[in-house]
């Protein structure tokens, strides 16, 4: 199937075929996406005015969108260029004015003649206690009143587009609407008590109350479905061509992950064992992995990552972790060594600071095989890395690494399986729209033993007080972070902040307590500091947020956050999770600077009552919505026109498990649904996905 099939010719036409657009107005269309007659099917109303006819603007709440039947009296010209013509009107029940600016007498008298009947429907407002319509939007006879619709439409607009053009351009596409193959599941369709294709793009164009325009209105939930299911399609056969690629099986005994089980002080969470199975399985198949672990802070991601590699090491290959900072790659390793020495396996670290001889040594000890599992940076991407036989890589923190360096590690090896792991709780439906072509493991318990870290808001006012708090506590031993606030995007003003308020909480808790870490400091100068503070030997550190991801001090107990209001729910979340890692009970105190957006306010509370990460990003992408979310430029989120991935997050869920149960069963799209699928991809401007069905 090379090219676009004809039954969908008349939906890509130009938009100047369609009547009533010309050039100018095919123009100033694509300022709203929309670039041929198939873009205004899915560009649909947002609200709609009830133009429903009354007999009076008596009873209405003015000022309001009213329609009534009215006799047509006397005219009062405008008395000046421009002035207000006025007409005086009478419904069944009251009079008033209907007003024009700059308008022509002539026209006025043949549109409304003196004791004619007409339609009028606009605004009526209330102007020195008499009523008024200003520039009706509708005046008919009263015999063509089925010309204005009882429910109007809304649309969106961009500049030189009016409502009337919207209406009369969607009116002409909706009519070269040909009919279509049906390429859902008809259990689906029929459970959801969906309309055909045609119907419910006919239907979604002509509301015939508000209840028609929300999401969940069959009409629109069916439109919404099916651009879900043509992206789903598009990554399922993404991950099917993935996985077609030969990958090798690497199975084992599971001597070693039980030797580390063994050794263990605590057991795994119920979400720790399903996930290691889920891996265990995947890397057990001749085919390639590609799956991603998503972990809210603390939930044991690095366990689950490791008994991973184990499985690698066991089938005689070796494996690579990376981290993206040089601090975590470190915190890696002090965590995994007794892991690494239950086991048995050699584990090494690899950073940009390995020099020379140091270096050389790793290096040829990795080529040799003697090194199972190594740790690293982005030194692990260098030319003179070599592995003997890379089976496993796992990356931490995805969002820091790009795809583009995810495949040069995979070619690190043969046929490379690829974990991909994420502190960063992603809404569902977000996670199927951004990982929709990868396996998804989620670990959502807490491992036993992780106390409950106690939230409270405080004003900057008593900023005083929380700084002798924090003098008692220092006396007792404990350790804290203080995050200094986002001043603005620029790393100077934030250092600024930084450095004023630790000189200010130097002076009051004394020299050698408080150290200080900031974007702008040389990066050995930074990991110094932060040493000193994991080794206990500062009591306080001031920081930007350089220390949000991954940094594990289990005796810092208290993180201040100042004015938490400038930063985002998943970011505060994120730097909460850095307390509590240690048998002490925490604290975290959001300070914020009076008086609170009611955002800010519901933001902060939401914080304080829950300290689950998928509870705390529904809420922020409910608030925020989903391009802010993950800034929209860099997310590789798709941009739907009708689908709403805030509020239709199951009807994403169903698309993917259509989309995959559907090319399951026919991988070449060759079935009569398989190619209405096809009709599908096409329709939804899904080219790139048709060169990925298999053929044959």
């Amino acid at each position: 199937m090379t090219g676009r099939p004809e039954l969908l010719f008349p939906l890509f036409a130009e938009l100047e075929t369609l009547a009533g657009i010309g050039p100018k107005t095919a123009q100033h269309l694509a300022g709203l996406g929309v670039f041929a007659p198939r873009d205004l099917l899915f560009t649909l109303p947002h609200s709609g005015i009830d133009r429903q006819l009354r007999d009076s603007i008596v009873g209405a709440h003015l000022p309001a969108t009213v329609t009534v039947q009215v006799s047509v009296g006397r005219h009062f010209p405008a008395r000046n260029k421009g002035g207000a013509y006025r007409i005086q009107v009478q419904d069944a029940q009251a009079a008033f004015q209907l007003v024009f600016f700059h308008a022509r007498g002539d026209y006025l008298t043949r549109l409304l003649p003196q004791g004619s009947t007409r339609i009028v429907s606009g605004k009526v407002e209330s102007f020195d206690g008499a009523a008024q319509m200003v520039h009706p939007d509708h005046v008919v006879p009263a015999e063509d009143a089925a010309q204005i619709p009882s429910f109007e439409p809304v649309y969106p607009l961009t500049a030189g587009v009016t409502q009337k053009g919207m209406f009369k351009g969607t009116r002409a596409a909706i009519s070269r609407v040909p009919e279509m193959p049906e390429w859902i599941d008809p259990e689906q369709k029929k459970r959801a008590d969906w309309p055909d294709f045609a119907a419910a793009v006919s239907m979604a164009h002509a509301p015939k109350s508000l209840d028609d325009l929300s999401v969940d209105a069959p009409a629109r939930a069916r439109l919404a479905y099916d651009e879900l299911l043509a992206h789903q399609l598009t990554l399922a056969l993404a991950r099917a061509r993935a996985r077609r690629k030969p990958g090798r099986s690497s199975a084992g005994t599971g001597a070693l992950q039980r030797r580390v089980l063994a050794a263990l002080s605590f057991q795994p969470t119920g979400a720790q064992t399903r996930a290691v199975d889920e891996i265990n399985r995947d890397l057990a198949e001749p085919l390639r992995m590609n799956r991603l672990l998503q972990g809210d802070v603390g939930a044991g991601k690095t366990l689950v990552a490791f008994l991973a590699l184990l499985r690698a090491v066991e089938a005689g290959g070796q494996g690579v972790m990376m981290a993206p900072t040089e601090i975590l790659a470190r915190q890696h390793m002090e965590g995994l060594a007794d892991m690494a020495r239950a086991a048995g396996v050699r584990i090494e670290i690899l950073t940009g600071r390995d020099k020379s001889v140091a270096r050389r040594d790793k290096l040829s000890a990795l080529a040799d095989g003697q090194v199972d599992i190594l740790l690293g940076t982005h030194a692990v991407f260098q030319k003179d890395v070599v592995f003997q036989d890379l089976r496993l890589a796992v990356i931490d923190e995805q969002h820091r690494f790009g795809v583009r360096q995810r495949l040069e590690l995979g070619q690190k090896g043969q046929a490379v399986d690829v974990l991909v792991m994420t502190a960063t709780p992603i809404p569902r439906s977000l996670s199927l729209a951004q990982y929709g072509d990868m396996d998804v493991s989620v670990l959502d318990e807490k491992p036993p033993g992780r106390k409950p870290i106690k939230t409270a808001l405080i004003s900057l006012d008593r900023l005083d007080q929380v700084i002798t708090r924090l003098r008692a506590a220092i006396a007792e031993g404990r350790q804290c972070y203080w995050v200094c606030p986002l001043v603005e995007e620029s790393e100077t003003v934030d250092m600024t902040a930084a450095q004023d308020r630790f000189e200010r909480l130097r002076a009051a808790l004394g020299d050698g307590v408080v150290g200080l870490v900031h974007g702008q400091m040389p990066p050995a100068e930074k990991d110094g500091a932060m040493q000193k503070f994991q080794s206990g030997a500062l009591g306080v550190l001031v920081a930007t947020t350089v220390i949000e991801v991954g940094v594990n001090v289990p005796n810092a107990t208290i993180m201040v956050i100042e004015q938490a209001e400038s930063f985002g729910l998943a970011q505060l979340h994120q730097l909460r999770g850095r307390v509590g890692r240690g048998a002490a009970a925490s604290t975290c105190l959001l300070l914020f600077k009076p008086p609170l957006s009611p955002g800010g306010r519901r933001r902060l509370e939401v914080l304080r009552e829950t300290e689950d990460g998928f509870v705390i990003a529904e809420t922020d992408l409910a608030m925020r919505g989903a391009g802010d979310l993950i800034g929209t430029a860099q997310s590789g989120l798709p941009r739907f026109k009708v689908a709403d991935l805030e509020r239709q997050s199951t009807l994403m869920a169903i698309a993917q498990s259509d989309a995959r149960a559907l090319l399951h069963q026919d991988p070449g799209l060759t079935s009569p649904r398989g190619k209405a699928a096809r009709l599908l991809l096409w329709l939804m401007r899904q080219e790139q996905a048709i060169s990925l069905i298999s053929v044959g």
